[in-house]
């Protein structure tokens, strides 16, 4: 019963951040339990399955707070759902470890160039929005992250979230709504490509229970967090959070000594601290001159 309530917190934790992040429910709630000993395949599958309850139900809230580009998630749901069936299916034969230090490194990078976008230019969307041109990248990005959310047992948002971050015509809270309800999809597909290869036996009905009460209780308020956020300011949130998430998989890669490894987290830690008060900063500041503009024009 302990580890059960342990586990609907992770869920809650999990889906809080990944309903206000776009990232990271995957990633928290497999690790936990590979921790735990679980195999890789049955860990996923547990994770996925609970995924199809508390994607919808954080899909919906996103819908109901306006977070969602509608054409977006059209465009990811068909190629995402082949490559999360995919990665299903081959998981057992397909090297996934080897892989995720070179996909961990892109996003790296991607989560650099995120942090400097929010940090140093203000996040002014294209009025333009939505054209042939811009929405051609997202079947392949669909169908990768799709892919790797099935065999690393989370990688959906980190993969789509970051991408979509890069773009100047989508709103952080937009990237965010959008990729959390379109992985619904990608959650049903991994789970049926789960059942067909593995089976239900080797799933514990249990867990999964627990990590869906867990996030079907964070989806709504996590979704009101990311209507009321500031821009600037979540995108230095996701950005951070793409940084920290990566650098442990590479130091891991590398084999880092835990020195170097918590060093490494301490610097990268005060610098995402940092960034997040120079935002909050100029935040307040924009925000006394608007009222200070306001007051003169009476």
């Amino acid at each position: 019963m302990r580890r059960l309530v342990i586990f609907a917190l992770i869920g809650f934790a999990a889906q809080l951040v990944d309903g206000t992040l776009g990232m990271s429910y995957g990633v928290t709630s497999t690790s936990l339990l590979l921790m735990f000993g679980i195999a890789p395949a049955v860990a996923s599958a547990s994770v996925h399955m609970a995924e199809v309850v508390t994607t919808a139900a954080s899909g919906i809230s996103h819908i109901r707070f306006g977070n969602v580009d509608k054409q977006v998630v059209r465009k990811l749901i068909l190629p995402g759902s082949i490559g999360a069936f995919l990665g299903a299916c081959f998981l057992g034969s397909i090297p996934g470890e080897i892989i995720k230090p070179f996909v961990s490194t892109f996003l790296l990078l991607l989560g650099i160039f995120v942090m400097y976008r929010f940090l140093f230019h203000r996040n002014q969307p294209s009025k333009i929005a939505n054209t042939k041109r811009n929405h051609k990248h997202l079947i392949s990005l669909g169908f990768i992250a799709g892919f790797f959310d099935a065999t690393g047992g989370g990688g959906w948002g980190p993969i789509a979230t970051p991408v979509l971050m890069t773009k100047n015509d989508m709103e952080p809270r937009k990237v965010i709504g959008s990729v959390d309800t379109s992985e619904f999809a990608i959650a049903l597909s991994s789970t049926i490509g789960f059942l067909l290869t593995i089976g239900w036996s080797q799933i514990n009905i249990q867990w999964v229970i627990a990590f869906m009460i867990g996030g079907l209780i964070a989806a709504p308020i996590a979704a009101w967090l990311v209507k009321i956020i500031p821009t600037n300011l979540l995108g230095a949130l996701v950005g951070g959070m793409i940084i920290i998430t990566n650098i442990r998989t590479l130091l891991g890669a590398l084999n880092a000594s835990y020195i170097t490894s918590l060093y490494t987290y301490v610097v990268l830690s005060i610098l995402w601290i940092f960034a997040l008060g120079n935002v909050i900063w100029k935040l307040k500041k924009e925000s006394c001159q608007n009222e200070s503009r306001r007051l003169n024009s009476y």
